[in-house]
């Protein structure tokens, strides 16, 4: 047994030496509370899905219309969506009237340019 205690001294004086320093003193103790470090803000990607706003996020209204019939009136906009749904070939285009103007006649615009240079156009594309 006296041997292993000698083997074991020398292994940790050898190994202190091969290190080239002394015992470290201890150090201050850590602060029991450090200072609160604030998350940076999430990034949402790109394209990521729409996300629902947390309450005391909603932004205020706009002094846009909220809609094409209120933008332009009743009788406009229903001749409007006429107009979409008419040259529209999407499944479920965006012809309605409680959409805004600009999007209703996005959804034209890009149904008419479909058609070719040879092809007839309907007559909704033209006014």
């Amino acid at each position: 047994m006296p041997r292993v205690r000698l083997s074991l001294a020398l292994i940790a004086a050898l190994s202190l030496a091969a290190c080239g320093s002394e015992p470290a003193e201890p150090t201050e103790a850590p602060a029991t509370e450090a200072a609160p470090v604030a998350a940076p803000p999430a990034m949402m990607p790109d394209d990521a899905p729409p996300q629902e706003e947390a309450p005391g996020e909603v932004e205020t209204a706009s002094a846009t219309p909220a809609n094409c019939r209120e933008e332009i009136g009743e009788a406009a906009s229903a001749r409007l969506v006429a107009r979409c749904i008419a040259v529209s070939p999407a499944t479920r285009p965006p012809c309605n009237a409680l959409n805004a103007c600009e999007m209703i006649q996005g959804e034209i615009d890009r149904s008419c340019a479909q058609y070719g240079e040879s092809e007839q156009k309907p007559t909704e594309c033209a006014a």
